[in-house]
């Protein structure tokens, strides 16, 4: 496992654990990133990441994204 931001752009994923306190957990699993799950990095800006989960493109933090392990 590693966390999101390693993952290389393009590639798809399966999601294997989302970590942080549960209003984290709560908040990224509301954005689609749920456990056997897939998310795809489209591109890195600053660290921070554009992923498309779920058929939607979002932009998760660098802090948020070490909390996805795939």
């Amino acid at each position: 496992m590693m966390p999101l931001t390693l993952a290389d752009p393009g590639e798809e994923n399966v999601i294997r654990h989302v970590g942080g306190n549960p209003e984290v957990k709560r908040h990224l699993e509301n954005l689609g990133f749920v456990v056997g799950g897939t998310c795809t990095v489209i591109s890195r800006i600053s660290g921070n990441v554009i992923v498309k989960v779920k058929e939607a493109r979002v932009a998760v933090s660098q802090e948020m994204a070490q909390k996805i392990l795939v």
